[in-house]
């Protein structure tokens, strides 16, 4: 743990008072570690961030247990960007302990203002660089570049040729760094400034990751013409014949050492995608091979092995970041998706690695969500880290302009690895549509009635207690949100059902010009998985034919046509599960899902545990307080002993990661 928490932390020490107010405008307390270390000495946080939700979190969970003679430590959160308490409730002021923190105390000689952007994970190189280097007072210009240093380890002064600019990107990209934009506008300035890559697209791929990818994709193939022996300088006069839609040089050293070390890793991983090659011969056993069709089983055999090393060399630890997590579920997810998709099977010696690989990740997910999960659902909701954090994300989206449009668009229990079976069929129906993919968390439990709601409500499942055991309120509450973010109520539409090609509910919401906020729900995934017998193949199989039917291609294209942003994301997602016992509870439950039971009290879930030792007694963690899950441990269910299933309800990282994809024209 860095140095710069512990004069946080040494603020918290139990049972110095019940109620501690503190104000934090930098959302120091959010980092993952300061977090758990806090809940840890004891303290509950609750953010001070809506006035009504505070009260009803605050008077049902603190002060009816004060009442009753329950010693608890509270700390109410003011992330207000002023640094002042007083906003807060007069009887809070009145009998609160007050605290204060912010970035200017732990970094007084850099810019405020600069520090203040950056995501509190990249403090801790920061605070060991200040404490190294002592670099006296900075002014802005100077704190930007001593934070792209030693932060980032961006020198611009060094970079001086292509390869230079992308090793620097290919790190920062494929590390899935953020850097906040203020630093990427000092970066892309000093490059200008000694007239460096001024043909480059720089304002396009240094920010952005997706655009970063592309601009690669097609410059793959102009590669591949110059080392079989292309007239370069032709291929620089017939930049159109490549069908370029990026400025910048046509052809990239992609066989630079420096280069060509991540360019495997991101053809192996399904960030870039083999090319058909009329030479494609000439390149057997070389190094490109990695990026071009050339036997379709040798090709699945290769990419298997570098990924299995990928996936190997970068599961998260226990006390990971949770955009680690988010990076390490689309490997994983890739390579799910292409064992289940091979023509044959992999041998024994393969099947056991990956068999090894998932019992050392589901342990160390596991423990991961039990020291970190708690904090997540208190993050800020830009970028979204939650499922409840997209519709304040979309808020956002939607205020850019009095025009924009949003759709957000989830698929009932689609995992990671099924969207990448989506994707690739997607990408070949709709060759102008560009996926940015990112990922969020669903609720622990993973089931429907708890994340799906609230990805629609726009906040924790705390705050719909009497329908977290159905959905038939999410209407409501996606044009409650939105009522409360300013717009009418004829400006929202939800519709839940569709996936099965029949369009006319859609396309008459789509008619009513004035509406900007939809919330579409497709459910045939969740259909095909409870119909599933099959397994994981059974799961990729239906869901890549449905996807060829072209319902999803045509209803991508139907929101675009009407001008709308498309963010597609799911609920939870899934696995493949077997059983080892059906309780015997009568009726004392009050959900009984396969991979999670729900009790009203702890005393009945505990005498179901009893029977079921490893099961898990998931806390209250943003949840009713008489909503207390049992979940099923590993990758088993409670269902009758050796049955195969396809499930969802538990803790795992195909069913807590789901995708979130912001769909756009590649022309926009």
């Amino acid at each position: 743990m860095g140095d710069w928490r512990d004069q946080i932390l040494r603020e918290f020490t139990p049972q110095v008072a019940r109620l501690t107010l503190v104000a934090d405008p930098n959302g120091l307390l959010l980092e993952e570690g300061v977090l758990q270390a806090i809940r840890e000495r004891g303290f509950e946080l609750i953010p001070f961030d809506d006035h009504v939700s505070f009260r009803y979190a605050y008077e049902s969970r603190f002060r009816s247990r004060w009442d009753h003679g329950e010693d608890t430590c509270l700390l109410v959160v003011l992330r207000s960007g002023l640094n002042d308490l007083n906003s807060l409730p007069y009887d809070l002021l009145e009998t609160g302990r007050k605290l204060s923190f912010n970035l200017g105390d732990l970094f007084p000689n850099l810019s405020y203002p600069v520090v203040a952007s950056l995501n509190r994970g990249d403090l801790d190189s920061l605070y060991q660089a200040q404490n190294r280097q002592n670099p006296g007072q900075l002014g802005d210009n100077s704190t930007k570049d001593f934070i792209l240093l030693q932060v980032f380890e961006i020198a611009p002064e060094l970079i001086k040729q292509p390869s230079d600019l992308l090793r620097v990107l290919l790190r920062r990209h494929y590390r899935g760094q953020s850097v906040p934009p203020m630093l990427d506008e000092r970066f892309i300035s000093v490059l200008r400034q000694r007239d460096l890559f001024n043909e480059w697209p720089l304002e396009k791929i240094i920010p952005d990751k997706h655009m970063f990818l592309a601009f690669l994709q097609e410059r793959w193939p102009i590669f591949l013409d110059r080392i079989t022996g292309m007239n370069i300088s032709k291929v620089e006069e017939q930049k159109q014949s490549y069908g370029l839609a990026f400025e910048g040089p046509a052809d990239l050293p992609f066989d630079h050492d420096d280069v060509r070390v991540y360019i495997d890793s991101l053809f192996l991983e399904g960030l870039l995608h083999p090319v058909q090659y009329e030479k494609s011969a000439l390149f057997t056993g070389k190094w490109v091979a990695v990026g071009i069709h050339i036997d379709e089983q040798a090709d699945h055999i290769r990419r298997l092995d570098g990924l299995i090393k990928s996936v190997e060399g970068t599961l998260p630890g226990a006390d990971a970041r949770y955009q680690d997590w988010m990076l390490f579920a689309y490997r994983w997810g890739e390579l799910k998706a292409l064992l289940v998709n091979m023509d044959r099977e992999p041998s024994m010696q393969i099947l056991e690695k990956i068999t090894e690989l998932r019992e050392h990740l589901d342990s160390t997910f596991l423990k991961w969500v039990e020291n970190r999960f708690a904090g997540l659902h208190n993050q800020p909701a830009v970028p979204p880290v939650m499922l409840h954090h997209i519709p304040s994300f979309l808020a956002r989206e939607l205020s850019q302009s009095e025009k924009a449009k949003v759709a957000l668009l989830l698929i009932d229990g689609l995992a990671l690895d099924q969207w990448v079976v989506m994707r690739e069929v997607l990408g070949s129906q709709c060759p102008d549509l560009r996926f940015h993919e990112e990922a969020v968390f669903a609720w622990v439990p993973t089931i429907t009635s708890v994340s799906r709601q609230s990805a629609f409500a726009g906040k924790a499942p705390l705050f719909f207690p009497s329908s977290i055991y159905a959905t038939n309120k999410e209407s409501m509450l996606w044009t409650q949100f939105w009522s409360d973010q300013g717009l009418n109520q004829n400006e929202v539409a939800y519709a839940k059902g569709i996936g099965d090609g029949n369009f006319e509910e859609v396309k008459e919401i789509l008619s009513y010009p004035k509406v900007r906020a939809i919330g579409l729900i497709v459910d045939k995934v969740d259909k095909i998985m409870h119909g599933m017998e099959l397994g994981t193949a059974g799961m990729h199989n239906q869901i890549r034919q449905w996807t060829i039917e072209g319902y999803m291609a045509k209803l991508l294209n139907l929101l675009l046509e009407h001008n709308f942003q498309i963010f597609l994301t799911s609920d939870h997602g899934n696995i493949e599960a077997t059983g080892y016992g059906r309780p015997s509870e009568g009726v004392i439950a009050d959900l009984r899902g396969e991979r999670a039971r729900i009790y009203p009290d702890s005393l009945l879930r505990s005498k179901i545990k009893e029977r079921f030792l490893n099961a898990i007694e998931w806390p209250a963690l943003g949840l009713p307080d008489d909503f207390l899950p049992l979940l099923a441990p590993d990758r088993l269910a409670f269902i009758a002993e050796g049955t195969r299933i396809v499930a969802h309800g538990g803790i795992s990282i195909e069913e807590l990661i789901v995708p979130l994809i912001r769909m756009e024209k590649k022309s926009s």
